[in-house]
């Protein structure tokens, strides 16, 4: 999580909100102390003026109304004595108007030029005309603040002059500015105190805050650990035993999650089957290793993609698709090289409200499966076939045995020797089948012995050369060193005789069948080779498979079941070793198998 810079931070900002209610509470009282305050000098210094005013207007009055003879002083004199009585600071001058605008004294002893003349101040005027005081605060050319009076004086409802004063209101600013200096110092020391007192106050709120952040960064990197301390019991406290509670069901919940995620992923890790889960949009938000192998596709390439696609089925099903499809689906991965088929199962994740929340795909191996189904329909088919043949021959030749072919002497012994013949072949098809189902049911057992094999192998092909009716010659490439196998002589008689009747079948007249045996590494290896017809390269494999003939008319005519070599492989597999073919179509076919020796001796063929 990110630092908070300092003021950016909660404790900053409460400091600086209360200074700043501090700043408009106190700006709003010095506002209006200020002005009222203002406002009351101006008026005392006024109405102070207007009291001496109101004498010196009766004092005037009374000059100049006066009548007098030559032994009086003259007017301008008696003025002049009642101005030079008003000594005071706060009027700068005060002047004697008649009702001509002439003036007639002044108290300023360096403008006595200006008596005798015309008065042109525009409030003397005005009060004259007007019969009302004028006032009005005007600036002096020393820029200061001159409040200035022009009152007229009245006798019996007649203007007879007016009484023009200049006070120096500027001493009634002066002490304001005094005065807002005052204020301002005392504002200053209140906002220090206040910032000290915000600080201690901030800090009791934003402490609990700071640290419920703190625990809350460790909780995000996984540490429940931490507590919150309770500073006290109001709503912060509260809130911090609050929090100390919701740590302490985190922890809980975490741990539980944890374990069930370790269950889980447990679970996903060890199946042999592959899970994929898609979110709301059936984009993949999950999928274990066995699905990974399965799909062979890396992990950074199926998250976040559609499943769909994901599974090659974007162009046959879609998302909506597989929410309703009841049944597993067959996904064909197969290449030329092997079969590869998965069955995917889907289930639908909804919430309770029953909506769709996402999908589990299950993904199964089921080649094996598959090629099992398709061996047993393939060998159901087969055995039906090879059953219905000679019960067909057999059905036509007894019906017409039946029919009266019996009494002629010429045809009912060849039908008879017909179905004795298919009788026989029945037998041992049926035969063959028993013991294919012993051998997968692993219902047998070998009767093990040790025995010198190229003896062994010696008297079977002895006896094949003696019974033989065919023109082939047999060629033996056997050492004279005695190798001993522990093996059971039946069931590899068994073996070696339908490796030698399928070479004598189909070597044609004048052929060459070759006996061969060689060891290597404990390991015996066995050859039979002929010079018939060969098997084509892609069908050599499956010559081992259950009732497979390259040529099914021809093993037909010959009396073959298609077993022999199915049984062959289980038998020499039986024995822990195993069978294989090499042949070149036109060239003849080359029968291998292996058995472990029991005493090391060497030996080579070519």
């Amino acid at each position: 999580m990110q630092k908070v810079g300092y003021f950016k931070s909660i404790h900053v900002k409460i400091v600086f909100i209360y200074i700043l209610l501090i700043i408009i509470a106190m700006q709003i009282i010095g506002l209006y102390f200020v002005q009222q305050l203002e406002e009351t000098l101006k008026d005392n210094f006024q109405d102070s003026i207007k009291d001496r005013v109101g004498l010196l207007e009766f004092s005037t009055r009374e000059e100049i109304l006066k009548e007098r003879d030559e032994e009086d002083t003259t007017l301008e004199q008696s003025l002049r004595s009642i101005l030079s009585g008003l000594n005071s600071f706060d009027i700068k001058e005060v002047r004697i108007i008649d009702a001509r605008y002439q003036i007639l004294a002044t108290s300023d002893s360096s403008n006595q030029s200006i008596v005798g003349q015309r008065s042109m101040d525009e409030a003397v005027k005005l009060s004259i005309t007007s019969e009302t005081a004028q006032e009005n605060i005007s600036l002096d050319g020393q820029a200061h603040r001159v409040w200035i009076l022009a009152t007229p004086i009245m006798y019996q409802g007649e203007v007879i002059g007016s009484l023009y004063i200049e006070s120096n209101i500027e001493n009634v600013f002066g002490q304001m500015n005094e005065i807002n200096q005052i204020l301002a110092g005392g504002t200053a020391v209140a906002l220090a105190i206040t910032i000290v007192l915000g600080i201690l106050i901030a800090q009791t709120i934003t402490r609990p805050i700071s640290d419920m952040r703190k625990q809350a960064q460790a909780m995000a990197k996984g540490n429940f650990s931490r507590k919150v301390r309770v500073y006290g019991n109001d709503e912060i406290g509260q809130l911090a035993i609050a929090f100390n509670h919701l740590t302490n069901r985190l922890q809980e919940a975490q741990s539980t999650t944890e374990a069930e995620r370790r269950k889980l992923a447990s679970v996903l890790t060890n199946m042999t089957d592959g899970v994929i889960a898609t979110d709301r949009k059936g984009r993949v938000i999950l999928i274990n290793d066995p699905a990974i192998r399965l799909l062979r596709i890396p992990r950074e390439m199926v998250l976040n993609r559609p499943i769909t696609s994901v599974l090659g089925i974007d162009n046959a099903h879609s998302f909506e698709d597989l929410i309703h499809l009841k049944e597993s689906l067959n996904l064909d991965l197969s290449t030329q090289e092997r079969p590869f088929i998965l069955r995917t199962n889907f289930s639908v994740i909804q919430k309770e409200t029953g909506f769709v929340n996402g999908l589990i795909a299950v993904l199964h191996d089921n080649t094996e499966q598959e090629k099992i189904d398709m061996e047993r329909r393939e060998f159901v088919a087969n055995v039906s076939h090879e059953l219905r043949t000679p019960l067909t021959t057999m059905s036509s030749y007894l019906e017409a045995l039946a029919e009266g072919a019996w009494r002629d002497e010429e045809i009912a012994p060849s039908f008879l020797q017909v179905t004795q013949t298919e009788t026989q072949r029945m037998i041992r098809l049926v035969n063959d089948l028993l013991q294919l189902s012993k051998m997968d049911s692993s219902d047998y057992d070998l009767n093990r012995e040790i025995v010198n094999f190229n003896q062994f192998f010696n008297r079977i092909i002895d006896r094949f050369e003696l019974a033989k009716s065919q023109n082939v010659t047999f060629h033996r490439i056997l050492s004279n060193n005695p190798y001993y196998v522990d093996i059971d002589t039946d069931k590899l008689t068994q073996v070696i005789d339908n490796i030698i009747s399928n070479a004598i079948k189909y070597s044609p007249d004048g052929g060459n069948i070759r006996f061969g045996v060689a060891v290597q590494d404990h390991t015996l290896t066995v050859m039979i080779s002929d010079e018939g017809m060969g098997i084509p390269q892609e069908n050599v494999n499956r010559i081992f498979d259950r009732f497979y003939r390259v040529d099914r008319a021809r093993a037909r005519s010959m009396g073959g079941t298609g077993l022999g070599l199915a049984i062959a492989r289980e038998m020499i597999e039986a024995h822990g070793g195993r069978i294989w073919a090499e042949s070149e179509e036109g060239h003849g076919t080359t029968i291998f198998f292996t058995l472990e020796i029991e005493m090391d001796e060497e030996g080579e063929w070519d």
